[in-house]
C-alpha cells in the first residue's frame, strides 16, 4: 500500500513538473525558441571543475536554486557576444533564487578571461574553469556555447545550443516562472 501511495505521489509530482515546463515552453520567443525543454529531468554531472584558485566545485553546489550553467570559451565569438546578457540576467535575480554559472571549457588562459570580463564590465558572473572539459564532456556538450538550466533538485530541465540573448522579456518571463515554482 505504501508503495502504491509513493508511486501516485511521484506521478503527481512529475505531471505537475511537466505542466510547469509546458507553460515555460509557451514563453519562448526569439532566440529562446531554441531552448529545448526536456520531457523529464536529467541527472546533472558531478564532474569537478575549478575556480581561479584551483578550488574544486560541482554542480551540486547549486541545488535549492535554479542554475543557468553556461559553457563557453574565450575563442568562441558567439560565447563572447552572449556573456553581457548573462550578466544582465544575473543582475535581475537574487542569487538565492537563480544563479548564472559561467564555465570556461577547454584551453582558456585565466589572464585572457579576466581581460575579457574587465573589457565587457562583467561584474555578476563567476570565473570558473573546466580546463580538461571533463564537466562539458560528461554533460554532452559538443560545441559552444551551450547553456543548461538546472532545477532546484540539480537536474537538467532545459538546454540551448548556440548563442542567445538571456536578458530579453522572454528570458526573464521563463526564469521568473521557474523561480516561482
Amino acid at each position: 500500500m505504501r508503495l502504491l501511495w509513493l508511486a501516485s505521489l511521484y506521478a503527481g509530482a512529475a505531471l505537475s513538473a511537466n505542466a510547469a515546463l509546458a507553460n515555460i515552453a509557451d514563453l519562448r520567443e526569439g532566440m529562446l525558441e531554441k531552448l529545448q525543454i526536456h520531457d523529464a529531468p536529467i541527472a546533472a554531472s558531478q564532474a569537478i571543475y575549478f575556480d581561479p584558485d584551483d578550488g574544486e566545485h560541482t554542480l551540486a553546489e547549486y541545488e535549492g536554486k535554479i542554475a543557468v550553467v553556461n559553457f563557453w570559451a574565450t575563442w568562441c565569438a558567439p560565447c563572447r557576444v552572449e556573456m553581457p546578457s548573462l550578466d544582465h540576467l544575473q543582475k535581475a535575480f537574487d542569487r538565492s533564487d537563480l544563479e548564472v554559472v559561467t564555465i570556461a571549457t577547454g584551453r582558456n588562459r585565466l589572464p585572457m578571461i579576466e581581460k575579457f570580463f574587465a573589457e565587457e564590465g562583467l561584474e555578476e558572473l563567476p570565473i570558473l574553469l573546466d580546463p580538461k572539459s571533463a564537466l562539458a564532456k560528461d554533460m554532452g556538450v559538443e560545441g559552444l556555447p551551450v547553456t543548461v538550466v538546472l532545477d532546484r533538485n540539480g537536474q537538467e530541465i532545459a538546454r540551448l545550443t548556440g548563442g542567445a540573448e538571456w536578458d530579453t522579456e522572454s528570458a526573464l518571463a521563463i526564469f521568473n516562472a521557474l523561480v516561482a515554482e
